[in-house]
């Protein structure tokens, strides 16, 4: 796999592969263990209770140091490719790579403090986690169209504004309708009170975050 990746194009594999690994498995725990019915639980509650919550907290820790460890090579590729080019100023790749990072220390709390435990610092975690990297893969979105057609093809800027976008669109309503929720639970049920909303902001909720996964699976070819 590695000899087919030349650069550090291994390095968002890795992380797609371990991000979309470390929710399956929470998932597929939490659902055998009982802890939250199949369809369509929050992220968070698929790893609340143990054994889940361990495989959870230690999955979503690395996949946030991952995550930094990608953001900050784009950003000095970016600034090894504007050298040359001068398609994007240096302040505003250093703005997007600090959004960027913010967003993986809220990744960080979403793993460190669970829903249930803590949940006034675990929904700031979430916010904070899914605020910054839709705003990051957005400023990413721009800065590959400012980079074309020397350093992007423009297939790659439109595939990368359109997962932008979805995730924008759906990251609106996953708080609209959160913020309807008046309990705090992991165990729902159809029919009973503010399931909808539950339902709803958790569909948002997993649109976002395989909006992430596939945004930095576009890395790859640029990594090389």
């Amino acid at each position: 796999m590695l000899c087919c990746m030349p650069g550090v194009a291994f390095v968002p594999a890795l992380l797609v592969c371990w991000s979309s690994a470390a929710f399956i498995i929470s998932y597929v725990i939490a659902v055998l263990a009982g802890h939250v019915e199949p369809f369509v639980p929050y992220i968070s509650d698929t790893g609340t209770k143990p054994p889940e919550s361990g495989v959870f907290g230690f999955m979503i820790n690395i996949s946030a140091l991952l995550a930094s460890i990608t953001m900050y090579i784009r950003y000095l590729l970016i600034e090894k490719q504007n050298e040359s080019s001068h398609f994007v100023r240096s302040s505003c790749n250093m703005f997007t790579l600090c959004v960027g990072l913010m967003g993986c220390t809220g990744m960080g709390i979403v793993a460190t403090f669970q829903e249930l435990a803590v949940p006034s610092v675990h929904d700031i975690g979430a916010l904070v986690a899914f605020g910054s990297g839709v705003v990051y893969i957005t400023l990413q979105s721009i800065i590959s169209y400012k980079s074309c057609p020397r350093w992007n093809t423009y297939f790659v800027c439109h595939i990368r504004m359109a997962i932008s976008v979805i995730s924008c669109i759906a990251f609106i309503p996953m708080i609209v309708f959160a913020s309807k929720i008046s309990m705090t639970k992991i165990d729902w049920t159809p029919g009973e009170k503010d399931y909808t909303y539950h339902f709803m902001s958790a569909i948002c909720e997993w649109t976002v975050a395989f909006g992430f996964i596939f945004f930095f699976l576009t890395f790859i070819r640029d990594f090389q």
